[in-house]
């Protein structure tokens, strides 16, 4: 076992660049350490790997990882590659090997080089492969998606009930189960099947600050996408829809507007879609079009946009879909289309199933109607779904907090409809209800005599979006049931013949005319926490060479550095191998096996632009009047109000600006868009920069001030002055 007294965060630095855990991640890694047993319940992109990467690296012998995939093995075990300067130091055995490779990775294994070997569950019971395990010391067992052992799980898998057994047979050691969602149910089933009930359990937040969830109204669904994907270019993101027929005619669509796409379903053959996915790792692709129904097992942490075309069929289902953007910590925009036709399509494809099973069903399709139709905060209801509370009024990262939507009171109309149901009987569906009520003639309604019901057109006052959004909200209210056995009937129950009587406030969001009306604007919500970058250029050009040098080792792209890494790259400007390991995300290893080229690169880039660095304004910032720099361009970096940066420093909102203009006119690249956003009209914005794009022959204020007139203040023509030179001119 590890010496008790080693430095974890020295370990966390060497190995994988990281100045400080996340999550629980030290608390897991500690009680591996221990020798006992642990179970680790982590959201998508907490981290959950390195909860048994980084243990693996400081214990003897070798750790045992079982993973579903093959996709996410190769992945894992290439980024671990990448990482170390040893050869051999992760494996996996599966059915993609052939015995070359095999014998490879055995030699390695039994050397003692290999401090991570990765098996399929199906592999692992193979004799050969227990046989091999037995000559070998293992210092513990990791389960990944722990949550395929339970039947009662999303992705059950019978080979995993077979795991415990094995264990036995190869020789105990500690175990850690890790999984992204496990209900009370899952977690005593998974800790029951693999003999750990004792073990001790780190439930982490589901909280994902960096991902911004977005309801959109399926309002020219398709143009809405090609828009947005082309004022993301070059990002990565995934698109998932509901059949395979959608799934290829989006895919052809988005290649016909000279998008990158490419399609990914059940129904492809594998060789194709192990082609497709590996495009989408290695970049040659920038969006996969793919079913709901189909795990992709694509673990590419710079995900920055996932797009339902479809809404899914449960909250958990979108929670693990919408958990694939933004792994690394940065942007991650979550945006989903919803109709209530999609809804009716969901239930009925449930039809012919198992009663009990439509009654599951029929519930979790009404907690995403109350999601998707809801003007509450949409982190707040996730995290409440998953029984978590999240205290903050206003999370400032989905569109129900930054654009609030209108909300009507709906006490009446809730007493009209169900008087109406109570009244028409339990024979009709929604549909039915909704055309009485807006006294719309048709012959079902004739044939029921009820164009002369007390009912008809007693709610024209309102229009079918509205009533439709009235019975929905009974329905999630639980004042009505919608009859299983003859799909869609509604029918009034006990608590709705209470409502009559003893009626509550109730507000209902009418999201779909709002929202056709928001879909017509330039929308540019923020996209969460994390992602902006000091020097665009930089971070563009170091895209590139992170591209070629990917390919010279035939790894994806993200492999070499991620994100996040480049992004301090083109905010410290590292020139040398030392500097290189202090980037986030870097260390020793990856500066060294990686760093060079892109020294070199950022060496001539800083020379070529003249740029100052953070490293030289530090040394300069005691005798310079311009020490603020470095913390400038941080706090810009994070979008922070320019009033609070210049608050903060003691400084008038022009000396704040002279000294950004200081920085940009050096050749350092700001982004102020997010300031100018919300500071000034967007017309206006727009007159100032083509006034300095097409008009001006120098760049004073004073000429600008006179040529655009008085309705444009000194302030903004500075702003957009600064925006115009970081674009035009740095």
């Amino acid at each position: 076992m590890v010496n008790k007294n080693i430095a974890l965060h020295e370990k966390l630095k060497e190995h994988f660049g990281f100045s400080k855990f996340k999550m629980n991640q030290e608390a897991v890694i500690n009680n591996i350490l221990d020798g006992k047993d642990t179970f680790v319940l982590m959201p998508t992109g907490g981290g959950k790997s390195l909860c048994y990467q980084l243990p693996a690296m400081v214990m003897d012998g070798v750790a045992v990882i079982i993973s579903p995939l093959i996709a996410l093995m190769k992945n894992q075990v290439d980024a671990m590659k990448a990482f170390s300067e040893v050869d051999g130091i992760a494996h996996f055995i599966n059915s993609s090997l052939n015995k070359s490779a095999i014998t490879k990775v055995k030699t390695d294994v039994l050397s003692g080089r290999t401090k991570l070997l990765y098996f399929a569950p199906e592999s692992l019971t193979k004799e050969d492969n227990i046989a091999l395990l037995r000559k070998i010391t293992v210092s513990f067992y990791a389960i990944d998606e722990a949550h395929c052992i339970s039947e009662w799980g999303h992705d059950f898998r019978p080979e995993y009930r077979r795991i415990r057994p094995i264990i036995n047979e190869i020789g105990r050691a500690p175990l850690i189960a890790l999984t992204a969602t496990a209900t009370p149910k899952v977690q005593m089933d998974i800790q029951k099947n693999l003999g750990m009930l004792d073990a001790t359990v780190f439930r982490s937040s589901f909280n994902r600050p960096n991902l911004f969830y977005e309801i959109r109204s399926k309002h020219d669904a398709p143009k809405e996408i090609i828009k947005y994907i082309k004022s993301n270019i070059g990002k990565s993101g995934i698109i998932y829809c509901l059949s395979r027929k959608k799934v290829e005619e989006l895919a052809e669509l988005l290649l016909a507007n000279n998008i990158k796409a490419l399609a990914y379903h059940a129904g492809m053959d594998a060789a194709t879609r192990a082609r497709n996915q590996d495009y989408f790792l290695m970049e040659e692709v920038d969006v996969i079009v793919a079913t709901i129904a189909f795990g992709m097992g694509i673990d590419k942490p710079d995900v920055r946009y996932v797009i339902h075309y479809d809404i899914p069929k449960s909250l958990e289902g979108y929670y693990q879909e919408t958990g694939r953007a933004g792994r690394d910590g940065g942007e991650g925009h979550c945006i989903t289309f919803y109709s209530y036709k999609d809804i009716q399509k969901l239930e009925k494809f449930m039809q012919g199933k198992p009663i009990a099973e439509q009654e599951i069903g029929k519930l979790l399709l009404m907690e995403t109607v109350s999601y998707a139709e809801s003007s509450i905060c949409r982190r707040k209801m996730l995290l409440h779904y998953f029984g978590e509370q999240y205290l903050i009024k206003d999370c400032e990262c989905c569109d129900n907090c930054l654009n609030p939507k209108p909300k009507i009171e709906a006490q009446d109309d809730v007493i009209q409809f169900l008087e109406a149901l109570k009244d028409l009987g339990d024979k009709f569906k929604m549909d039915h209800i909704v055309n009485v009520l807006i006294g719309k003639n048709n012959a079902l309604i004739k044939s029921y005599d009820h164009n002369n019901s007390k009912w008809f057109g007693a709610g024209i006052q309102h229009n079918d979006k509205h009533w439709g959004a009235v019975i929905r909200q009974a329905l999630i209210l639980g004042l009505v049931d919608k009859n299983i056995e003859n799909y869609g009937l509604l029918g009034i129950n006990s608590h709705g013949e209470e409502y009559i009587k003893n009626p509550f406030p109730v507000t209902i969001t009418l999201i779909h005319n709002y929202d056709i009306e928001l879909s017509k604007q330039e929308t540019s919500l923020p996209v969460g926490k994390g992602g902006s970058i000091a020097d665009e250029e930089l971070f563009s050009i170091l895209k590139d060479l992170r591209k070629k040098v990917a390919k010279e080792h035939d790894l994806p792209p993200f492999i070499i550095f991620q994100d996040p890494s480049l992004e301090d790259m083109s905010i410290q400007y590292p020139i040398t191998i030392e500097e290189m390991q202090n980037i986030s995300g870097v260390g020793v290893g990856k500066a060294k096996k990686f760093g060079q080229k892109f020294i070199t690169l950022i060496k001539q880039y800083v020379v070529d632009k003249d740029i100052i660095r953070p490293q030289d304004m530090v040394v300069k910032s005691v005798v310079n009047k311009s020490g603020n720099k470095v913390y400038i361009i941080q706090c810009v970096d994070r979008k922070l109000d320019l009033e609070d940066i210049a608050n903060a420093k003691n400084l008038s909102m022009s000396s704040l600006l002279t000294e950004i203009e200081i920085i940009v006119n050096s050749g350092t690249k700001l982004n102020i868009d997010y300031y100018i956003n919300q500071a000034i009209d967007e017309d206006k914005a727009e007159d100032i920069y083509l006034y300095f794009k097409e008009d001006a022959t120098s760049d004073s204020i004073d000429e600008a001030a006179n040529e655009l007139g008085s309705d444009y203040s000194e302030e903004d023509i500075r702003l957009v002055r600064i925006k115009f030179i970081c674009e035009q001119g740095n």
